[in-house]
């Protein structure tokens, strides 16, 4: 394994999107060096025999902790390369004695090629950076090669949630989405909330500066 949790034998990638921002504290610091270790995903072998969600850029991490503490029983695998995001998740991991998610630091795409064949039962890209400029729309997650790795992880039946705050993000995804045979589309009411959903400060920042939410699901077929 080399620096920011990429394994030795991943591809040359370009990475666009932030890796640290401000000084952790020493209470997060301690908890990289600790919590982490203990929680990291192992990629020689990087699910479990229990049913597997994984959340791919998990920002502060309210979704994940929200799901994990909802359904006890599942196994939640969260990948983020932004080292902050990644200290405040392990934090509170660390402190609320989390037994039930896995923590990837470092770029997804090395986490997804690893995954075994037909082993998640629910992904989640909640917010991904919109790159709105047209020139960086192919830096955007939503694109073929990651769906293709994404669909190849995932079982028959397993969904697919995708949340947005950016209107054009929508427009991207189905434009990539719609035309493929493996993912099919639950629900048209995209403004509609999931059940289970726990706004995220990414949401809020969207609802206070104007912007409304979307919320797609599809279901791999």
């Amino acid at each position: 394994m080399t620096e920011n949790g990429k394994p030795a034998d991943a591809p040359h990638r370009n990475f666009y999107g932030r890796r640290a921002g401000k000084g952790l504290k020493k209470s997060q610091k301690i908890h990289m060096d600790t919590t982490l270790s203990r929680f990291a995903v192992d990629l020689d072998a990087p699910v479990t025999d229990e049913p597997t969600w994984l959340e791919i850029g998990f920002g502060g991490g309210e979704h994940i902790l929200h799901m994990a503490e909802t359904y006890p029983d599942v196994t939640l695998i969260g990948c983020e390369a932004f080292v902050n995001g990644v200290a405040k998740l392990v934090s509170r991991i660390g402190e609320q004695d989390i037994e039930n998610i896995r923590v990837h630091c470092g770029d997804a795409r090395d986490l997804l090629e690893k995954l075994p064949d037909a082993c998640l039962e629910k992904v989640f890209l909640l917010y991904p950076d919109p790159w709105p400029k047209t020139r960086h729309h192919r830096r955007r997650f939503a694109n073929a090669e990651n769906f293709d790795q994404i669909s190849r992880a995932m079982k028959l039946g397993a969904e697919l949630r995708i949340a947005t705050d950016i209107d054009d993000y929508v427009h991207h995804t189905l434009e990539v989405l719609t035309p493929r045979d493996d993912f099919e589309r639950l629900g048209l009411d995209q403004r509609a909330p999931w059940s289970d959903w726990t706004q995220t400060r990414y949401e809020a920042k969207a609802y206070r500066e104007g912007r409304l939410p979307n919320y797609l699901t599809f279901r791999r077929v």
